[in-house]
């Protein structure tokens, strides 16, 4: 596959990812990459994520921003441990409720979720510099869009038959990401 193709079908795969969710969860998932490409494709994603914060915050500082948000590192670190918190968090939950999907599967589609997320993020900062008010109304709409995502790639990784299965993997896992978060913030904080 050359480049050309690459774009075009990761295109199709972004377009797919909004029209029919599910079904491009199937497709990532079908891909059956390594675990270590896929842990190393997070990373690189929190590193994607923040750099497009810490540009952001530099261009537009805030005196109401808390310091640990001013270091590029805390940033990395944070993002980083969200998404691996994240990624076992929706894994044991969902396997718990009774999905059946590996590690692996929920690791793919939450880092294809991040790329879609970089995406979205890069294209909203861009646009707060013409029109914020639109960059606001873009950003809730991604955020809405990113939770219907999120939902369907959880209902496809864990190979559930309803949305419902996968809301409650969602509502379930988020309180083991608050207590995670609230561990992994006071590690930083001590850190930092």
């Amino acid at each position: 596959m050359n480049l050309s193709d690459l774009r075009l079908y990761l295109i199709e795969l972004v377009v797919l990812s909004l029209r029919d969710p599910r079904k491009a969860a199937e497709q990532i998932i079908g891909w059956q990459l390594d675990r270590d490409v896929l842990w190393t494709g997070l990373a690189l994603a929190a590193a994607a994520n923040t750099i497009v914060f810490s540009v952001s915050v530099l261009l537009q500082p805030s005196a109401a921003m808390p310091l640990i948000f001013t270091s590029p590192l805390a940033i990395f670190l944070l993002l980083a441990g969200v998404l691996a918190i994240t990624v076992h968090g929706l894994y044991w939950t969902g396997r718990a409720i009774g999905g059946t999907g590996s590690l692996g599967d929920v690791l793919s589609v939450i880092l294809f979720l991040q790329v879609l997320r970089v995406m979205a993020q890069i294209v909203i900062f861009l646009v707060m510099f013409v029109a914020p008010t639109l960059s606001f109304i873009l950003s809730l709409i991604t955020g809405i869009l990113g939770v219907w995502i999120l939902v369907n790639f959880i209902a496809a990784a864990h190979r559930f038959d309803s949305l419902g299965r996968a809301v409650a993997t969602l509502l379930i896992s988020m309180a083991v990401i608050v207590l995670g978060l609230s561990f992994l913030l006071s590690i930083i904080g001590i850190f930092a």
